[in-house]
């Protein structure tokens, strides 16, 4: 199974702007993985995890759909994730 770091697979979904930006939101504890709180930015994701992100004054809950090996432009991010907040409302 095709798995990549945390930090690598928010930025590449243009959930940030940096990756290191992504680093910082996972440190600072405010990403969940299956509803577990994830600490360390190169913790592995897979297609079908679901990501609970806190951002600003949102939240954010996406399920991976795909790993992608090199960042594209908004319309190739969209095909990595299901925005599982879309169905709720």
């Amino acid at each position: 199974m095709e798995r990549q770091r945390l930090d690598k697979w928010l930025w590449h979904a243009r959930v940030v702007k940096a990756r290191t930006s992504a680093a910082a939101l996972i440190e600072a504890g405010h990403v969940r993985i299956n509803g577990v709180r994830e600490k360390a930015p190169g913790h592995a994701v897979k297609a079908g995890d679901v990501l609970t992100i806190g951002l600003d004054r949102t939240v954010r809950i996406l399920k991976v759909v795909r790993i992608c090996r090199a960042r594209g432009d908004a319309s190739a991010a969209r095909v990595l994730y299901d925005d599982l907040q879309d169905r709720r409302e």
